[in-house]
């Protein structure tokens, strides 16, 4: 008898052990609308402390631009599949390049950049920071996006959730990258000339679908978003954005490549361009439409769908002069982190942070004549821009919203779609309920301030 009153004992006690580590695991997770909420708040102070520049009508645009090839001399980790666990790629199939757009017009410069990558790592952020005061510029005039092939490389995140999606970390290759983005501005810089500008856009719903799993009430954003520049020497630079997520590639295909981001800017350099940039759009919930036996063939197929779209409408553009310039960064507050476990039970913010990391998320915008782009630091949903697109076109505005901005959040999607058991609506949804409107407001907020 005593015998089994000492093993009841610790049987409790164990039992209580797994309690107390559950309680400072897990927590229920926070549903009070977010324009309740501090966070809300501190994001309507930052914002309103937003000057717009008044509007520029005199002087002239000047733009250079330029691309790094930054591929490594040997395989190093991929980043783009958690199920690759940190796999090298076995060989290149085409190189990865930061490409950089300077615009100047005698007042400021503001730069627009785009790399080969998953994401822009914040480690890549903080290595660029503390580079571009050589330049002349400081981060508020540097906007960054990727074209977030999941085929390029990784080693750039120290966390758990970094190793895994990105492979073993190097601490050297965030700054290589950043060098290569330096060394691109660099030379953007060296070789401005006179521009003009135009934008314009084109629907392809033929190369874009809505790849959340079992759900009828879903849309896409089919358009295109393009801004022309028509330089004094005759040369034509064409800045693509589109929502299709770069995936054709998939896991198994162990090959450095820039997907079909990469031959769709190939092509365009080839016919419509003599440079071209793509930056991911707002690819939450977008995926390619895959046409083809092979991957390469499907590669194939969604370049030249995109392509095909952007020639119908090349021959409408008109540019025109083109010298407001204005650029900024406002930081983004948010929910506590509270990745979930289910529809009620999250993680509490600690375990987030532990596997994690802690960056701080921000908002990038440029505004350039009547083209307004606004980065997001997540995989921003498609399913959100239609009525942001209305909203600006309502204040004359021409809305391109990118992805990836050197910051992360995760996945910002539809709040309708918040209880669906999708990877993007709970394993990636990190920082509770409501964001997809928070952010819908967060848009037109700098939509409204940039029409004061």
């Amino acid at each position: 008898m005593k015998l089994l009153k000492i093993s009841l004992k610790i049987l409790a006690g164990f039992l209580l052990l797994i309690l107390l580590l559950l309680v400072s695991l897990v927590t229920t997770l926070d549903y009070t609308p977010y324009q309740e909420m501090d966070y809300y708040r501190v994001w309507k102070k930052n914002i309103s402390q937003i000057k717009s520049v008044p509007f520029d009508s005199t002087g002239q645009m000047q733009a250079g631009w330029a691309k790094v090839n930054f591929t490594p001399d040997s395989p190093t980790p991929m980043a783009g599949y958690g199920n690759r666990r940190g796999k090298h790629y076995e060989s290149v199939h085409d190189s990865v390049f930061v490409r950089a757009l300077v615009f100047d017009n005698g007042h400021t410069q503001a730069v627009i950049l785009a790399a080969d990558l998953l994401i822009i790592p914040p480690a890549v952020t903080d290595s660029l920071k503390a580079r571009l005061p050589a330049l002349g510029l400081n981060f508020d005039q540097v906007y960054p996006g990727a074209t977030h092939t999941h085929n390029s490389i990784g080693g750039w995140g120290d966390t758990v959730t970094g190793k895994l999606f990105a492979g073993d970390y190097n601490p050297a290759t965030a700054g290589k990258i950043a060098d290569a983005m330096i060394r691109a501005i660099q030379l953007s810089q060296k070789n401005k000339q006179n521009v003009e500008i135009d934008y314009v856009q084109v629907s392809d719903s033929a190369d874009v679908r809505n790849r959340l799993r079992g759900l009828t009430d879903t849309t896409v954003d089919p358009w295109v978003r393009n801004i022309v520049l028509r330089a004094a020497d005759g040369q034509t630079v064409l800045l693509s954005s589109y929502a299709a997520h770069a995936t054709v590639l998939n896991s198994k295909n162990l090959v450095l490549s820039r997907d079909y981001a990469g031959a769709l800017v190939d092509s365009l350099e080839d016919g419509e361009a003599d440079f071209a940039i793509y930056l991911a759009g707002a690819v939450g919930s977008m995926g390619p439409e895959e046409v083809g036996n092979t991957d390469f063939e499907e590669i194939g197929h969604q370049a030249d769908g995109v392509e095909t779209a952007i020639q119908s409408v090349l021959d409408s553009v008109r540019v025109q002069p083109t010298f407001h310039l204005q650029a900024y960064t406002v930081a983004l507050p948010l929910r506590e982190p509270s990745p979930r476990l289910n529809q009620t039970w999250a993680l509490r913010s600690w375990v987030f942070r532990w596997a994690f990391g802690d960056y701080p998320a921000f908002v990038k915008v440029l505004r350039l004549g009547d083209i307004l782009m606004v980065g997001m630091p997540c995989d921003f949903s498609g399913e959100l821009m239609q009525e942001l697109t209305a909203y600006a076109s309502s204040k004359g505005l021409h809305l391109m919203v990118t992805s990836f901005n050197g910051a992360y959040a995760g996945y910002i999607t539809d709040d309708r779609h918040f209880d669906k058991d999708q990877y993007e609506t709970l394993t990636m949804s990190w920082f509770g309920p409501y964001n997809g409107a928070y952010f819908q407001e967060v848009v037109r907020d700098i939509i409204d301030r940039s029409t004061l």
